[in-house]
């Protein structure tokens, strides 16, 4: 019970993220149709229908490497595979983003919670949400969808 009243309030915000979609020269709009040709029906329930992978089942939890993880949708690049950690949670998790310009934050007042959804800048995708228990430096875990980050592993 305590667990839930915790999760019931719970906005973040971070100094140079958005909380409304930016403006951007290279912003990627498509309709409807032509993002549930361009994605997997999964992706597409995720990105542009605001769902959620089941926990611990999802590709990119147990990735390990040096690399980047990018948007599907739209090949931002939005996470480095060193900023990501094991929070248990059954998704996976990053403390910081590559650039606060490529995301942005959304209220989500979904299933009687409050809580502070992540969005892609280029696309507007839904990628998961934030929460204000991560690691140091930031105190912060980014909780992603796999399905829908794209994992490049560094050249070497």
């Amino acid at each position: 019970m305590i667990f839930s009243l915790l999760l019931a309030t719970q906005i973040v915000r971070s100094p140079g993220i958005a909380t409304t979609s930016p403006k951007r020269p290279d912003k990627v709009v498509h309709s409807e149709a032509e993002w549930k040709k361009l994605l997997t029906p999964e992706q597409y329930e995720i990105l542009r229908a605001k769902g959620t992978e089941p926990a611990f089942c999802g590709v990119n939890l147990d990735q390990k490497g040096e690399g980047t993880y990018y948007c599907v949708g739209c090949g931002l690049a939005l996470f480095e595979a060193n900023t990501k950690f094991d929070s248990g949670t059954g998704w996976p998790s990053f403390y910081k983003p590559i650039d606060t310009k490529n995301l942005w934050f959304l209220v989500d007042r979904s299933y009687g919670w409050t809580r502070t959804e992540v969005l892609c800048a280029r696309c507007d995708g839904h990628l998961g949400h934030v929460f204000d228990d991560g690691p140091r430096p930031t105190g912060l875990r980014y909780c992603m969808n796999g399905k829908v980050l794209k994992f490049v592993p560094k050249k070497k």
